[in-house]
Formats: C-alpha cells, structure tokens, sequence
C-alpha cells in the first residue's frame, strides 16, 4: 500500500474531535463534546483502544504525556494524536507572541513548575501527585483562547502539535526499549579494560596506567581521580599547568601524559557506561531510558538516565536489532545551517546546500577556498565567533549570504539588548538573569570606572551568543520534531499487528534516528525516513527550495551506521 496516503498529518487539518482525559478520585472523567463520562481507571486503556480504532480522528487531551501514555502502552494501546497541556504551556508561557494576560490564573503557577514523571511507574494514579490539583478543562480553555489571539497563529499551533506528538514518541522509544545485548557490552568493556573487578576495585587496565602515571609523576600515592592531587602531582613534576582539563593535558609534553590520557578516556567510558551502567539500564535485553521533550530551552530533548542523547561509539556495537529484524539509521547533515538558510529565506545559502554537501557548495561557489574553512566560518556564525579563523571568515560570509548572517546578527544585537527572540513557529528565549541589561550605559546609566561595567559587556556579549543560536538551534529542533512527528505516522502505517510487530522508533539524537524494523521493511522504512524530512521542510519553510538530505544506513548493529 502507498504509505502516503495513511499518514495521519502533524497537525488538526480537518475536524478532530478533542477529549480531555481527568483523574478523579479512582475513576478517570473523560469529558468529549456534549457529553461526560466518569471510568474506572482499569477501564479506560479499553475506552481509548475503541475510539481509536473509529474513522473519526481524536485527540486527546491531558496533563501531561509522562503521566498517562505509559500505562495505556503498557495495555497494548495506541494514541495517534494528544495535546500535552504540560509541554503546550511550557511554549506559550515564553512565546512573544502570546498575550500572558490569556494564560492569567490561579492555578497558571502550578502549571508553570509542573514537572515529567520519569520513574517507571506506570500506574495511572501516583500518590500526591500535583498533577491532580489542576484542572486539564480549564487550562486548555485558557491555552485555546491564548492561541486564538495570538499573531503567527498557524506556526504556534504547528508547534504545539509537534511538541505533544513528540511526547508520544518519547514515551513510545522508552516502552520499545533499544535492542541491547548486555554479554557484547560485558565484552566490550573486558576488552577496553579488562575483566570486570570487583567492587571498590579498578579494572586492571586502570590500574595498569595508574602505576604508569603514579612513576612518571614520581608521586607513588596518587590518586589519577582526584583532580586536586593530579594538579599537584603534575605541578611537582615541572609542569606549569592551572588545571587538570583534558584540553590543557593534551598540550604539554611529558612522558606521564599518553598514560595519563588515555586513563582519562578509559575512565570516563567505565563511569559513564560501564558495568555499573549495565546493571542499571539493560534489562530484558533493552536499554530503557526515559526522553524529555523539550527538556532543553531551545526545544531540544534532554533524557533522564543512561546517558542516551550522548552514547559513546565503543558500546554502540552492544546495540544488535532483533533476529529477523534491522536497524534503519539516518541522519541529516549540517541540519543549523540549512535551517538557518530556510528560516532567513537566503536563497544563495538554500542553492549550496541543494542535494550536496552544504559546506563543499560554499567552496564551489567561490565563498572560502576549503571545506574546512567553510565549517569553521558557518559554525562562527552559528555559535558567535568572532576571533581567530572563524572571524575572518565571517565578512565573506556576510557578502555572499547576507540574509542569514544578518538573521543572527539581528538575534545577538537583540540579546545584547537584552530582548527576547524566538524560534520559527514561535518558542521564545528566557530572559537574562538579574536584569543586567537594564543597567548598561547604552541605556543612560553614567560610566564608571571600576570593573561593573566590563562584567555588565561580558554578560550582554554572552547573552548574545546565546540568542544567536537560540533562533537556530530552536528552529533545528522544530524540524526534526516535525520530522519525528511524521515518520512516526508513516512507520505505523507500513506494519500490521500491535505495535511491538511493526517498524518503530528507538533512539533520536537530535538529528538521527534509529528505527527497528522487521527486515523486509527495511527498504519502505528507509524511504519514510527520507519522505518525513521532505514533508517537515514543507511544514516549516513551505515552498522554499531547501534540501534535507539523509544518510541512510540499514544495519544489524547501530555501530554499522557509523
């Protein structure tokens, strides 16, 4: 079947009918146009599955994903649509273009600290809950209203749709679980730094470079973990060093240092994933974090143990899909700078980045002379660089992508200024601490002469840098939210059966997903991947000639892709 035809889009285009899900007591009021009814709560995931399985669409309406999705996943039930009234307040609380007057009441404080669940718990009803002491109706009234009146409404609702769809998908990767087989870790780890010792020990490559640096310091009782004595120790042993940063190590010459370093990488892999980590987050052959939507100001996601938006390439070989089964990795490339292009409207920068390599089309059009230098002047005007390489290459930049360079200048003068910016669809930036940009000279203050004036220039210029990529980092993640929205659709519609026996997703890192796939779909699910980033770009920058391209891997091991 042509998976385009089943999927069911990002947003409400048609009528969908709207259930506000309430916990009361030990029953659940679901409250639907016209009508209410009170269940008890073993009663609702069958409620949920019937009026899913009607022609006529639904969304439904809650607190918070975290708190009810679990339990009906649990019970083998879907939900194509919700609205998270927790991560929906979140994004119109900070946008500008709300009017805070809409949002206005009693309970708007409780909605404002209102926090995910990220135990394992499932049960419907958690004790104390503060969840319970608002009220789902009467917010999303207030929500409803707020987005009626607000200016860019097409962008808002597009956001909050994507953002609630993404709570789905978080709460569906950390039910599926990523295939993890704990005896190739065990292996990995015995292999990187031997067997594993026992507790309070350190594994014998440790200790075997512990001995190395303890001689070549001349400092027999050190401890290579403690940052205080290894400061010591190398300041004992002539080096003129501050700090113990593996960036400085890297820069000296000694011959304790190889030993020292490579100690630093082996630690880290067994702090962050090593045994300890095994025993904590593998279980039933599956790691199981717990993914947070929004958990970053710019929208990006954060996690909630195991470390999962950051898992180092040496234990990646452990993740192994399924017996009959694969993985389908994609990732886009260089997904800021395209998005910078498409959100400034630059078509220059849109045509080096089409259906190539966006920093290898800078060098053929003439902008630097080598893809490196490409890099380095775009990630300047990204992230604020000013000095060194990056800042000169940002006056060619400026002259041959005028619209987007001047995009994120305009966002850094605006943090500067202390004011707030905001993404493509609509999420805004915080606002900078203790009202220092209410204080500078440029706003009538009298100069002084002491250092209060040069901390006040520090904290506007970093304020600035922060903005600058806030507008693009946020705009990045609006993309692979809608991204993710839609594929998640697409892969439920290539499968038949319950979700467990159809293509689903794993992992996303931002800009990379892992779907685990029955193998003889590996195929359609690679070209879903490639149809959802088309539709996300459509969905945020319309007609825009902008290309996402996508490295796309079918693999066993989730180490293959890389």
């Amino acid at each position: 079947m042509g998976i385009s035809r089943a999927v069911v889009p990002v947003g409400d285009t048609g009528r969908v009918e709207r259930i506000v899900l309430r916990r009361r007591g030990g029953d659940v009021e679901v409250r639907g146009p016209g009508a209410t009814v009170r269940l008890p709560a073993e009663h609702l995931p069958a409620h949920v599955a019937e009026r899913e399985h009607r022609p006529e669409p639904v969304r439904w309406v809650w607190d918070d994903t975290t708190r009810w999705y679990p339990a009906l996943l649990d019970r083998g039930v879907r939900v194509a649509r919700c609205a998270d009234l927790r991560l929906c307040h979140a994004i119109l609380r900070r946008s500008p273009l709300v009017d805070q007057a809409l949002l206005a009441d009693d309970e708007t404080p409780g909605w404002d600290v209102l926090q995910p669940v990220t135990d394992t718990d499932a049960a419907l009803f958690p004790l104390d809950d503060p969840a319970d002491l608002l009220d789902p109706v009467a917010e999303h009234d207030r929500q409803q209203a707020a987005l009626e009146a607000a200016g860019s409404r097409r962008g808002l609702e597009l956001l909050l749709a994507a953002e609630s769809s993404g709570a789905l998908v978080a709460a569906e990767m950390t039910h599926a679980g990523l295939p993890w087989r704990a005896d190739v870790h065990d292996r990995l780890l015995a292999g990187l730094l031997g067997p594993r010792p026992a507790a309070g020990q350190r594994p014998a490559v440790l200790g075997r470079l512990a001995g190395e640096i303890r001689a070549g310091l001349g400092a027999p009782a050190l401890n290579p973990d403690s940052p205080g004595e290894l400061l010591r120790a190398l300041q004992g042993a002539g080096l003129a060093v501050t700090d113990t940063r593996s960036w400085t190590l890297e820069q000296l010459d000694h011959p304790a240092l190889p030993a020292l370093l490579e100690y630093r990488r082996l630690a880290r892999l067994m702090t962050a994933n090593g045994w300890a980590w095994l025993d904590a987050w593998v279980r039933d052959g599956r790691f199981r974090p717990s993914f947070l939507p929004g958990g970053v100001v710019t929208g990006r996601w954060a996690s909630h143990g195991g470390g999962a938006l950051s898992m180092p390439v040496q234990v990646r070989p452990a993740a192994i899909a399924d017996d009959g089964w694969r993985f389908v990795v994609a990732d886009v490339a260089q997904l800021e700078p395209r998005v910078l292009a498409g959100m400034s409207g630059d078509g220059a920068m849109a045509e080096a980045a089409r259906g190539r390599d966006l920093y290898q089309g800078m060098v053929a059009g003439g902008v630097v002379a080598t893809r490196a230098e490409a890099k380095v002047g775009m990630l300047g005007a990204l992230y604020g660089g000013t000095r060194g390489e990056s800042g000169r290459m940002m006056p060619r930049l400026a002259r041959r992508y005028p619209r987007a360079i001047g995009l994120v200048e305009e966002a850094a003068r605006a943090g500067e200024r202390g004011e707030v910016v905001r993404t493509l669809l609509g999420r805004g930036s915080p606002l900078p601490a203790a009202g220092w940009a209410q204080r500078g000279a440029d706003l009538g203050e009298p100069p002084d002469d002491g250092g209060d004036r040069q901390e006040r220039e520090r904290h506007r210029r970093a304020w600035g840098r922060f903005t600058r990529n806030f507008v693009v980092q946020g705009t990045a993640a609006e993309w692979a939210l809608c991204w993710l929205a839609d594929l998640r659709n697409r892969l439920w519609a290539l499968g038949e059966g319950p979700p467990s026996a159809r293509p689903h997703l794993v992992i996303f890192l931002h800009d990379e997903v892992v779907v685990h796939t029955p193998e003889h779909l590996a195929a359609e699910v690679g070209e879903a991947v490639r149809e959802a980033a088309v539709e996300a770009g459509r969905l945020l920058f319309g007609g825009f000639p902008l290309d996402f391209p996508l490295d796309v891997a079918v693999v066993s091991s989730w180490a293959d892709a890389s």
